[in-house]
């Protein structure tokens, strides 16, 4: 174990290194080779981006999610080792329909693999995306800034349903109020009625009993004379 430590990996991590600093110094190589073409390149983009057009865009479409946002926010480094593949396999088709720049690309992601070459990368990007329509921009960048209204909208709806049913229950609440004070003021309104109805009666009471006391008292009286 200590001679692996000691001797073998070592010897390992040098080889490494050495592979990696190589490998940075073909990729600064290239990208410098690539920015010496960058005139010719964009005067022969310009020359034929119409006939181009209608290939990126298929080529476009048929390539992954995640590599399409890539194409269309170039600011994340770290998305092109994530889509290594995808990205390899993107410039290898703009090689094919000779996509400006491409075939050039393409040769030093073989040697050096993609995610040293950020720089060109990005910039065979920018010229991808001129040549898509401006809907698959949208769709691709701002996804939730068109979801957001529909958000906004179904909790305005939501606030007004609840709004509504709140308006519902006071209305409601304010007719059994009501309702309540009707019941309790139609005793009160109907005392006068009951009082007057006692004091008639009380009255027919009184006159029956002196009606019948008369003829009681004529009798005691008819002897005497």
């Amino acid at each position: 174990m200590d001679y692996w430590k000691t001797k073998v990996l070592p010897k390992i991590k040098v080889v490494f290194a050495k592979g990696a600093s190589a490998k940075k110094a073909a990729a600064a190589e290239l990208i410098k080779s690539f920015d010496e073409s960058k005139e010719g390149i964009n005067g022969e983009f310009e020359e034929k981006k119409a006939d181009l057009q209608p290939k990126v865009v298929e080529i476009y479409e048929s390539a992954p999610a995640p590599l399409k946002v890539l194409i269309k926010d170039r600011t994340k480094v770290s998305g092109i080792k994530k889509n290594s593949a995808a990205v390899t396999k993107f410039v290898d088709d703009l090689a094919k329909i000779e996509f400006p720049g491409a075939k050039q690309l393409s040769e030093g992601i073989t040697k050096v693999g993609p995610s040293l070459l950020s720089g060109p990368i990005f910039a065979t990007f920018e010229k991808v995306s001129t040549l898509l329509p401006a809907a698959a921009e949208e769709e691709e960048i701002k996804p939730k800034e068109a979801e957001a209204p529909a958000a906004a909208t179904a909790a305005e709806e939501k606030k007004e349903e609840e709004a509504a049913a709140a308006a519902g229950e006071e209305k409601k609440e304010e007719a059994e109020e009501k309702k309540e004070e009707e019941t309790a003021a139609a005793p009160a309104a109907d005392e006068p009625a009951a009082a007057a109805a006692v004091e008639a009666e009380a009255a027919a009471v009184t006159e029956e009993t002196a009606a019948e006391a008369t003829p009681a008292k004529a009798e005691e009286e008819a002897p005497k004379a």
